[in-house]
């Protein structure tokens, strides 16, 4: 290998929502900032995703929020398993990140009704407004860069978030003569729009992007990290900085690392190949504490045969299957087992629900069992009502028939179906409350008799096969309200911050609302960024270390 050696003021490792925003913040507070990314793509998880932020308090709510509420709320998800100062920090920048980044960048905000994930939840909010979307970007602006973009596998179509979610149960309520037109033109939507945007904001800067050089290992001084291996093929350069932010994101696809530290079998991802936990395994190597590492983005979904990624397959989110009417999700018992139109995170969850009888989880297998009327009004996946019968979706002339075909117990089924169905007729869910939620309802058909609830009585019947699956992990390096990562012995590590899913989840184990991810991601960005040119700027990182 060849030594080769550069400096800067900071490096900052992965092209993220969170390591884009925080190498401008570090750039706008006087350091010079040079950006590594593993891939040979810019954009992360952050790209590939729908693009929105969580932002309470943010400056598009025309219905005032306040800090008491968002506090309440965030609170009650985190379960005391976040750090209260942290929350508090997140709660109190969240909106001064979006208003910075609109103000100063190419980055532009569109508010939008969706309901909190938990609505009903003290300090939730029914009606909406703290998920932001992002404004169509034209591809033709990012110049040679514009081929470097990390390319969605699933966020493709410029969509805006309340058209893409809201389509599923109004799929003829969608606009595709405008949809066509945002084509023609180059437009960009969703996490590439996002990134696209806080891309031209770094190369308006001039600070500098290198693609297909990952980071090995972090180097320190007296205690102080003074900067970071980096590979390039077969040469390592060392990278010299008075401070480096990690935000490489989490450790999903790292079969290793999730055994240890997740409760389920992962069988599918719709994150880029990357996340491999880097940034986590540097941090550790130099003693720092780590939290969350047993929380992931977990959803429940289904990869089409055939369908990749990156040269691997790639995972669909299951949610208009299993939210509209004329669906149920049941285990091999023939069960329902949770609310079906909780938000994908949380119910997710429930496909873990642990059975000591059978020492496995007890709701995996499941499926999403749907009939003709469902199949008549909604989409399935990629496949529109109109559409034949595709070879992957498992298809029954009854009831007893699709029990029997699938390996469910027929009894549990037919009792299950007829007891949901009596719920369907009264628009009642007796058992888990389904479609009593505002967020449930506003995915929901508008135009059905209950926007969440409808019998299961005409085949034929369908079964789509729903399984575990992540778009990112939740643990890492504990950091401070500063993004300063933390040493196990509580003190921090002088240079060294986290940002996004390289650090310790500030939601435990909780997902607030549509953008959650993003939101968190970079507003950690934001303050690890100021933070760190802070740091470049004073040397106060060697100062500290040598003074410990």
């Amino acid at each position: 290998m060849t030594a080769q050696q550069r400096e800067t003021d900071v490096v900052v490792i992965g092209s993220g929502g969170a390591g884009l925003t925080a190498a401008i913040l570090a750039h706008d507070n006087g350091a010079r900032v040079l950006v590594i990314e593993r891939s040979d793509k810019v954009g992360g998880t952050t790209a590939v995703s729908g693009g929105g932020l969580w932002v309470p308090m943010n400056h598009y709510m025309t219905d005032p929020d306040s800090r008491e509420a968002a506090l309440t709320y965030c609170k009650r998800l985190t379960a005391g398993r976040a750090d209260d100062a942290l929350v508090e920090t997140f709660v109190d920048t969240a909106h001064e990140m979006a208003r910075y980044l609109e103000e100063k960048t190419p980055v532009r905000f569109v508010p939008t009704s969706m309901p909190d994930y938990q609505p009903e939840l003290p300090g939730g909010r029914p009606q909406g407004g703290r998920t932001l979307d992002q404004e169509f970007y034209p591809r033709a602006e990012l110049g040679d860069w514009a081929s470097k973009l990390r390319p969605s596998p699933l966020m493709f179509v410029p969509l805006r978030i309340e058209e893409g979610m809201q389509s599923m149960g109004n799929p003829r309520g969608l606009n595709v003569q405008a949809i066509v037109e945002r084509m023609q033109q180059g437009l960009m939507g969703s996490g590439n729009a996002l990134i696209g945007r806080l891309l031209k904001g770094c190369l308006d800067r001039g600070i500098e992007i290198v693609l297909e050089t990952r980071a090995t290992r972090l180097f320190s001084e007296n205690g102080a990290v003074t900067g970071v291996d980096a590979e390039q093929g077969s040469d390592v350069t060392r990278i010299n900085a008075r401070a480096v932010v990690l935000a490489s994101g989490g450790f999903e696809w790292n079969p290793d690392l999730w055994s240890r530290f997740q409760p389920g079998t992962l069988t599918q991802q719709c994150s880029p190949p990357y996340n491999e936990g880097d940034a986590l395994l540097m941090a550790a190597e130099l003693g720092a504490d780590l939290a969350n590492m047993n929380e992931a983005w977990l959803y429940p979904g289904f990869a089409i045969p055939g369908e990749e990624h990156e040269d691997r397959p790639v995972s669909r989110w299951v949610i208009g299957e299993r939210t509209l009417p004329h669906a149920i999700v049941v285990n091999r018992y023939g069960r329902r087992f949770t609310n079906e139109g909780a938000n994908y995170n949380d119910m997710a969850k429930s496909l873990l629900a642990f059975d000591p009888s059978t020492y496995e989880p007890r709701n995996l297998p499941c499926w999403s069992v749907m009939d003709s009327q469902y199949r008549k009004s909604y989409p399935i996946m990629t496949i529109m009502p109109r559409d034949p019968d595709p070879d992957w979706l498992p298809k029954f002339g009854s009831i007893d028939a699709l029990a029997v075909g699938l390996g469910i117990d027929p009894a549990g089924l037919a009792e299950t179906i007829e007891r949901f169905n009596g719920f369907a007729r009264n628009q009642k869910d007796q058992d888990f409350g389904r479609g009593e939620s505002a967020y449930e309802r506003w995915l929901g058909d508008p135009h059905g008799p209950h926007p969440c609830l409808g019998t299961l009585a005409e085949p034929p019947f369908y079964a789509l096969p729903l399984h575990l699956a992540a778009a990112g992990t939740k643990g890492g390096p504990r950091t401070n309200t500063n993004g300063q990562v933390l040493h196990v012995r509580g003190d921090i590590i002088p240079g060294l911050y986290a940002a996004g899913n390289a650090m310790a989840g500030v939601s435990g184990p909780g997902y607030y609302g549509g953008g959650g991810t993003i939101g968190l991601a970079m507003t950690w960005g934001y303050i690890c960024g100021i933070n760190a040119a802070q740091a470049a700027k004073t040397g106060a990182g060697a100062q500290m270390a040598a003074g410990s």
